[in-house]
């Protein structure tokens, strides 16, 4: 039985660093190429599988060498990979272009994704996990699937991070919103679902249901809320490489502590920690810290 279980998409991606994005029609040399497995939720289960959370996950990959090296990766970090399936067809891709300051922009082929239905999923497996952590998909049968979601879950509490979904607003993504113990936004996701800032957004979803919101600032750090009040992180001093990913790691580093009962605040500085790990190097997952990086953490702060 895992303790977190994932779903959502599983991407192949290709990452190139270049001193800045390309102006139309111009010709840009690419200075670093990478290639590794990606995908939201995934990160944060891989992440979570580094340090040490029994996790499982659910998706698809199609039958190439890209879903084969997907599997690998999270067999690495110790995750089961009994949810995934092989399907017909490409497994999904991310093409992400980084610039010098570490921003990116990305570029997305589903693949088999937006094919996973309700027969893809391991209902026993979701029902048992103490965390159900779900992301988002471009579109296809997924989505309605996700939705779904909830009917399956028993006493798992939801963590979720939406995304570009929340383009769609809060009226779609209700019965996920609603049944949320966990809500992962970054500041542009929180106001496209919202209309609102950070604060007057994490209120307005607690009153929606939402147990805990946790909104992350960029630079500023992070913003994390709960019915008992609100938390500022502020950010940790890092060099950003590339901010692929970060939000991921966030999440990982915010969901151990949550499994670990730690209090709110103490949540969202792991979260920050982690996601400052991950800004130092090029990908998703080469700069995601280990068990002893965040329990060597742990004991400093509740030690001091």
């Amino acid at each position: 039985m895992a303790d977190v279980v994932g779903i959502g998409a599983l991407n192949w991606d290709r990452l190139y660093v270049v001193d800045r994005f390309a102006s139309a029609g111009e010709e840009i040399v690419i200075k670093e190429a990478r290639e590794e497995a990606g995908g939201s939720a995934a990160n944060t289960i891989a992440a979570l599988g580094r340090l040490g959370v029994e996790c499982a996950f659910i998706g698809l990959v199609g039958d190439d060498p890209e879903g084969r090296a997907i599997a690998d990766a999270f067999e690495k970090e110790g995750v089961d990979t009994c949810g995934l399936i092989r399907a017909e067809g490409r497994t999904g891709t991310v093409i992400a272009i980084v610039d010098g300051t570490g921003e990116r922009t990305m570029y997305v082929h589903p693949g088999v994704n937006d094919l996973l239905s309700p027969e893809h999923l391991d209902s026993g497996l979701i029902a048992s996990a103490r965390i159900l952590h779900v992301s988002s998909f471009a579109g296809g049968d997924a989505l309605e699937t996700v939705i779904g979601l909830p009917g399956l879950m028993g006493g798992s509490k939801l963590s979720l991070a939406p995304g570009f979904l929340c383009q769609r607003g809060l009226d779609f993504l209700d019965p996920l919103v609603e049944r949320a113990g966990l809500l992962f936004l970054n500041e542009e996701e929180a106001s496209a679902l919202t209309g609102l800032g950070p604060e007057e957004a994490a209120e307005l979803l607690l009153d929606r249901g939402v147990e805990t919101v946790a909104i992350t600032l960029g630079r500023r750090g992070a913003l994390a809320a709960d019915r008992e009040g609100t938390v500022l992180a502020g950010a940790i001093e890092t060099r950003v490489v590339d901010t692929t990913g970060a939000g991921d790691a966030f999440a990982a580093g915010f969901l151990y502590g949550v499994l670990k009962g730690l209090p709110l605040a103490m949540c969202a500085e792991l979260g920050n920690f982690t996601a400052s790990r991950c800004v130092g190097r090029v990908g998703a997952r080469s700069g995601l810290p280990g068990k002893g990086d965040v329990e060597g953490l742990l004991k400093e702060r509740l030690s001091g």
